[in-house]
């Protein structure tokens, strides 16, 4: 069984994700879906995302895109990827936070892991940047 892993915020769920999850997906049998901690949010992008992280993973649980929806560890954020082996990390095009030290990661532990960049879905359009830009105050 081919394990994909991959991570996000996920706040206010659109079509972009929806995208983001469908390639994933299709990188493997198994799709495993880390959604960023509210406090790991706030550190990278310097405010709370709108919805919490127990909204935002109810969200992407809904969707049943994925086969298991966690939440990201408050800690060592590559614990995740240690536990569960993946054959895959699935990362999005404008994922940076976190992402330079995985090939060192899985050199360092041995893993047999391909990182993999997804394609943009619209990122003109669906943006949660910009999604929240056009939401009444």
């Amino acid at each position: 069984m081919k394990k994909v892993i991959t991570f996000g915020t996920f706040d206010h769920f659109h079509a972009g994700h929806e995208s983001y999850l469908k390639q994933a997906k299709e990188l493997g049998d198994f799709l495993i879906v880390v959604i960023a901690r509210d406090k790991t949010v706030k550190r990278i992008k310097g405010k709370l995302s709108s919805h919490s992280e127990r909204e935002r993973l109810a969200a992407v649980k809904e969707t049943g895109l994925a086969d298991k929806v966690l939440l990201g560890s408050t800690g060592d954020k590559y614990e995740v990827i240690l536990k569960h082996k993946p054959d895959v990390i699935a990362l999005g095009y404008d994922q940076f936070a976190f992402t330079f030290r995985l090939n060192k990661l899985i050199i360092d532990n041995k893993l047999n892991t391909k990182i993999v960049r997804l394609k943009p879905y619209k990122p003109n359009v669906y943006k949660t940047s910009i999604i929240k830009k056009c939401l009444p105050s």
